[in-house]
């Protein structure tokens, strides 16, 4: 089976052929588009940090701290409060399109509640805790890395620096000649793809904190309890559907294949223009709808290539029904729960449903992935986008659906395309 490719950089790293990627290219240009917004975030920071510093350095020495300085710190501090949950919404939109250059995952619709909810909201406060890291902690983070990257450009060019200067300090020694600089400069070259690896590490752990901290909160006690109590409940529906579907299976479905046999058996020894021969033909027809119409409820219930193939085995033969062309990229490594199949699979049903009837598309491609705990189902269609769960296109109830299940439902469908419906469903048994 073939690899499927990394979906975002924390994945990318732990492949093999990661460096002739373009995962460390996008890392790259996410770190350089971070300087400016962490610039101006640590500049707004340091208007209060510096004199805090001074503060706290005059303390440790014994020295009273004067009143302007007191005065100025309090009222810096009060500012900067009141001013953050409004500032982080412009660092929280610029956040929420650079991260796509190294995790394209969606993080969710942003809803804009008031500016009251602004300072009332834990959404808010998290985004504002995402910009104190982004102008506080990042700029640290990249002041070390910095010096890591002189540290090792100057061991490359150490040959050619000696050869314009009487002496050169490498890092712990001092070089006079070329040839004394060439294994520094070797151990440069060779630290080149380490420094490549560490400054993904960097975006892909800069870029995890930006996740957990603008993305899905989290959950209070109560809606915990409130969704252990939805998971017994599905349990027990799940129990029951079953149930039900071995009994239509095992004792209906066989005593009206019977019966239609039966009818059709009389319908011989019956005479053509006999007055019973009418209503016995009805009859017969009759029971032979209600076999097609019990095998279609039957697979309503699960479908019998869901049971045959597996999921993904029963995904692909959805795909080749459908009327575009359909790429399915499948990834799963051990059996899954009974529930999280027939989730995924009527998900993967209703998005394509959907994608034939309204996203006009030309092509669509569905993925499967076993992911830790959880499977990941993405469908995307290259179609003219737009879609609107208001619309009436299935979305909501699918929605529900998944959250029957524990899961969530990611939808990103700007107008013009293309449309990406993300599914994350724990696996737990």
């Amino acid at each position: 089976m073939a690899t499927n490719p990394p979906t975002h950089l924390a994945e990318a790293l732990r492949r093999p052929g990661y460096l002739l990627g373009p995962w460390p290219w996008r890392a790259l240009a996410y770190l350089v588009s971070t300087v400016p917004v962490a610039g101006v975030l640590s500049v707004g920071l340091l208007v209060v940090g510096a004199p805090l510093l001074a503060a706290v350095n005059a303390v440790r020495q014994g020295r009273p701290v004067e009143l302007p300085l007191v005065l100025f710190l309090a009222v810096g501090a009060l500012l900067i409060l009141a001013s953050a949950p409004v500032v982080s919404i412009a660092a929280t939109a610029v956040e929420r399109q650079r991260l796509n250059l190294v995790d394209p995952r969606p993080l969710g619709a942003y809803r804009w509640r008031g500016l009251a909810a602004r300072y009332t909201g834990a959404d808010a406060w998290r985004e504002v805790a995402h910009a104190f890291w982004l102008g506080g902690i990042v700029p640290l983070g990249y002041a070390v890395c910095t010096l890591l990257v002189l540290l090792d450009l100057t061991l490359v060019a150490s040959p050619w620096l000696t050869a314009d200067a009487d002496e050169v300090i490498v890092v712990w020694t001092v070089v006079d000649t070329p040839r004394e600089a060439v294994p520094y400069a070797v151990l440069g070259v060779l630290l080149l793809p380490v420094l490549w690896y560490g400054l993904g590490a960097l975006a892909a752990a800069q870029g995890a904190v930006a996740r957990w901290l603008l993305g899905r909160p989290a959950e209070p006690a109560a809606l915990r309890e409130v969704n252990r109590s939805r998971a017994r409940l599905v349990d027990a529906y799940e129990a029951e559907r079953r149930r039900i579907e071995r009994d239509m299976h095992d004792g209906v479905q066989p005593r009206l294949t019977s019966l239609t046999l039966q009818l059709g058996l009389a319908r011989l020894d019956v005479p053509g223009d006999s007055p019973a021969a009418g209503p016995l033909a009805v009859a017969h027809d009759q029971a032979k709808g209600l076999m097609v119409l019990l095998r279609q409820i039957v697979h309503g219930i699960r479908p019998q290539s869901l049971t045959d193939l597996g999921l993904a085995g029963a995904v692909r033969e959805l795909a080749n029904g459908a009327t575009v062309p359909v790429t399915v990229h499948a990834d799963l490594g051990r059996p899954l729960p009974e529930l999280v199949e027939s989730t995924a699979y009527f998900v993967v049903s209703e998005s394509l449903g959907n994608v034939v009837r309204h996203a006009g598309a030309t092509h669509a491609e569905i993925r499967l992935t076993h992911v830790g705990g959880e499977l990941v189902v993405e469908v995307r269609d290259d179609g003219r986008g737009g879609a609107d769960p208001a619309r009436g296109t299935g979305l909501t109830g699918l929605a529900d659906r998944v959250a029957a299940a524990d899961g969530r439902l990611l939808l990103a469908s700007p107008p013009g395309g293309p449309t990406l419906v993300r599914v994350e469903l724990p696996c737990r048994r």
